[in-house]
């Protein structure tokens, strides 16, 4: 089943759509470019967040409202996109945002600099809760990170997250062919914020035609990791 990994799609929860009419053309868009399964990422921010389980309800009240509109896709799965910080993988609930129905878990590294214990962050949350670490866009940390960095994130028994924009910048797009070609595992998700400045966009990959073999893999993931 054709599956974006990476959304925010749910209304009024974080930087994504900010109403349940603009969620249902987000997914209209989606469903136009033959995406049959969503993954609603909502930011985690723990330091933002009066705990996991209070997300948990604002990401529930925000499905709700979602759902009281006709949903153009035939599954929608929450889950977060969590901000790798200090201490993480000691929040109290952190495994309940894995993505739903599945052991794999959405984990974003952050934009400064690499911390020193991001790999051991990851292992914890990995070992201590049985889940698949997906590191989010890991192509976007090529131009943020030392390249020793980057090889030790790659590493990782894990998933690594492409967003499809990576393939309009140059860099990021020989990265990417460097990870498949490679063998690493990957899925695809579109990152889709609104229907303006970051809008779904799986049509940049399927125009790719030596990428649908990589795109049935990313699509066979979910099933793998399901509970």
């Amino acid at each position: 089943m054709f599956t974006d990994y990476h959304s925010h799609i749910l209304p009024g929860i974080d930087d994504g759509s900010k109403s349940a009419e603009e969620s249902v053309q987000m997914l209209e868009k989606l469903s136009e470019q033959g995406l049959e399964r969503v993954v609603a990422t909502p930011h985690f921010y723990a330091h933002r967040e009066e705990s996991a389980e209070s997300f948990i309800e604002k990401r529930k009240s925000a499905y709700e409202k979602l759902c009281r509109k006709n949903i153009p896709v035939k599954e929608i799965h929450l889950g977060a996109e969590i901000l790798m910080e200090s201490g993480i993988s000691e929040c109290e609930g952190i495994e309940k945002l894995a993505i739903e129905g599945t052991n794999l878990i959405l984990l974003e590294p952050p934009y400064y600099d690499c911390p020193k214990n991001l790999t051991d962050e990851i292992y914890s949350i990995s070992y201590d809760y049985k889940l698949k670490p997906v590191i989010a866009h890991i192509h976007r940390y090529i131009g943020l990170y030392e390249k020793s960095e980057i090889e030790e994130l790659l590493k990782i028994d894990a998933i690594f997250q492409i967003n499809n924009q990576a393939f309009r910048n140059f860099r990021e797009k020989h990265f990417v062919k460097s990870l498949i070609k490679e063998g690493y595992p990957i899925v695809f998700g579109s990152d889709c914020h609104n229907m303006t400045s970051r809008i779904p966009d799986f049509d940049v990959i399927l125009k790719k035609g030596k990428l649908k073999e990589s795109i049935e893999r990313s699509d066979k993931i979910f099933e793998e990791y399901r509970k």
